[in-house]
């Protein structure tokens, strides 16, 4: 039997923090870049850069740092503010499926029949 899982978000006075911007989070300090952290995910850079400045201005702070073309080819990585953030919504996330654990399972019993 599949067993369920919780997809979190957080709503916070000023903004929202969710799946997809964590996740494009981590695929940026991955990929090494806002671009190549996007197409990672399937989106435009257009659509990657909006949601890092909407953390940006949530968070009062940069969780990307950018680096400018040129000879190098430039890049991204995240801040401590950027780490942490995806620190937090890790654990926050990892708490929250372990207190539901058991109901989920029951969940998941009842609609598989």
């Amino acid at each position: 039997m599949t067993r369920g899982s919780l997809s979190l978000r957080i709503d916070l006075p000023r903004g929202r923090i969710g799946p997809g911007k964590i996740a494009l989070l981590e695929a940026i300090g991955r990929e090494g870049s806002i671009s190549a952290g996007g197409r990672a995910l399937g989106m435009s850079y257009r659509r990657a850069w909006e949601l890092v400045d909407a953390l940006n201005r949530l968070l009062g702070t940069a969780v990307v740092e950018a680096a400018p073309g040129g000879h190098r080819g430039g890049g991204a990585s995240l801040t401590e503010a950027g780490r942490k953030l995806v620190a937090d919504y890790r654990a926050i996330e990892k708490a929250a499926q372990r207190a539901a654990s058991r109901r989920l399972t029951a969940l998941v019993g009842r609609a598989g029949k």
